[in-house]
């Protein structure tokens, strides 16, 4: 039995080293990558995160999109790359960001990987110059299109299509009540709902001081009304900004006010947003993107299935519409590149853009932009495509944001009052070409 005991022992041993050996010969498990997109915190977002689902399915790399609330979005991720961080491996950051990041060397220059690898006739031309382009005309490109937005308007169908309504109106103004197709007609529309003792106002726009607010609801009205920013070869402002068109254009944007609801300075795209859904006015801009919200039953109830959606009027002497969205970079400080651009590859295939497109994102796609499935997608998804030709933007050179601010506070004085729409274009005009001179000026020296 001794025998027997001590002879069981040796064996229980010797599987437990053998146990152990195997442990020891087998290879660590390699832990599953995670790709990091970072990207504001709004509907588009969870889009993108459920799209990934698929591209995890296809190639075991998980993917997390971290969500940045707007107001802090911008500062969040510059504050990341000034420390040189590697938190994030895709940006999609503003059309605005691509000066400063590039020369900044914060975005990776992707040019020759772009045109090895990805389509670019395939998309539209205006979302690669927005969007992926620095400088402009270059064909140096530091990004994707990702989400490609617009600014546009909803509108109340009960009203407009108001046999009463109507009737009022084409006595009043001599034309049929329909959505506007010129600056003219969006007055007389907005000048016809205003009815202050209902609480009913004409329209909600865009007026507020805070980030591009007022720039971005007032540059489609410069530029329809024949007004720029400047030359973009030259970088001449005086004489563009200020001109006689830009100040009747300014004229025109104040003059809607006296439509609007007596917090309209204020508005942005949830303040437009929150007065048409509580119903106060006929008209609403706001950015295509965050219509899900108008048409969505559980937050709009009483007005969602009566709304109908139009695109940005034409003015006199053009039509230009702000353009929305971003683009998709990688970050310089990221380690995961080669990943990245898998997943910016896997992206741009017409089959992710479609089921991107069906989530409720806008692609850049033209193929898929201009076909029926996509215009029926939504109620909006019509309104968006047919504006895609008149899309123009801001300023994306690196010092865009001291321009941006010269803006925002002029114009916003002029709204206020504080200066007239010339004194405000001229302060405008003259505060850019200092900063465009200091800019050159550092250009030089560093040379």
């Amino acid at each position: 039995m001794k025998r027997l005991f001590i002879g069981i022992i040796l064996l229980m041993l010797i599987v437990v080293v053998g146990c152990n050996n195997q442990k020891d010969d087998a290879q660590p498990e390699e832990p599953q990558k995670t790709l990091t997109i970072v990207w504001a915190e709004w509907d588009p977002a969870n889009y993108l995160q459920e799209l990934s689902k698929d591209f995890t399915a296809d190639t075991g790399i998980a993917v997390d999109v971290v969500k940045i609330p707007w107001g802090t979005f911008q500062d969040k991720v510059f504050n990341t790359f000034v420390a040189k961080g590697d938190l994030y491996d895709i940006v999609i950051g503003d059309s605005q960001w691509l000066g400063r990041n590039s020369v900044g060397g914060h975005y990776v220059d992707m040019t020759d990987w772009i045109n090895k690898n990805i389509d670019v006739n395939a998309i539209y031309g205006p979302a690669m110059t927005a969007f992926a382009e620095y400088p402009k005309g270059s064909k140096k490109y530091w990004a994707l299109p990702a989400e490609v937005d617009a600014a546009g308007y909803v509108y109340r169908k009960d009203l407009f299509e108001d046999p009463k309504e109507m009737e009022a109106f084409q006595k009043k103004y001599g034309y049929a009540l329909a959505p506007p197709k010129t600056y003219t007609e969006l007055r007389d529309i907005a000048e016809f709902f205003t009815r202050p003792e209902d609480d009913l106002y004409g329209i909600a726009t865009w007026y507020s001081k805070e980030y591009d607010g007022i720039t971005m609801g007032f540059q489609q009205v410069m530029w329809s009304f024949g007004a720029s920013y400047g030359d973009p070869d030259t970088y001449k402002v005086d004489g563009y900004i200020n001109s006689e068109d830009a100040v009747k254009a300014l004229d025109f944007y104040k003059d809607l006010l006296k439509f609007a609801p007596p917090d309209a300075p204020n508005y942005y795209w949830s303040e437009t947003s929150d007065a048409y859904v509580a119903g106060k006015v006929a008209m609403a801009m706001n950015y295509f993107a965050f219509f899900p919200g108008v048409v969505d039953a559980e937050t709009n109830p009483i007005s969602h299935d009566k709304s109908g959606f139009f695109m940005a009027p034409k003015g006199p002497k053009g039509h230009y519409i702000s353009i929305g969205g971003q683009g998709m970079s990688i970050s310089t400080y990221s380690k995961n590149q080669d990943i990245a651009k898998q997943y910016l590859k896997w992206f741009m295939q017409k089959p992710v853009q479609e089921k991107w497109a069906k989530l409720g994102g806008f692609t850049p796609l033209k193929e898929v932009l201009e076909s029926d499935t996509f215009k029926t997608a939504t109620p909006y998804n019509e309104a968006f495509a047919a504006s895609f030709p008149y899309l123009r933007d801001f300023w994306a050179v690196p010092q865009y944001a001291q321009l941006l601010n010269e803006c925002q506070t002029n114009w916003s004085e002029a709204i206020t009052g504080i200066k007239t729409s010339k004194e405000a274009l001229d302060t405008i005009a003259q505060k850019h070409e200092e900063i465009f001179t200091e800019a050159m000026k550092e250009s030089t020296d560093a040379e």
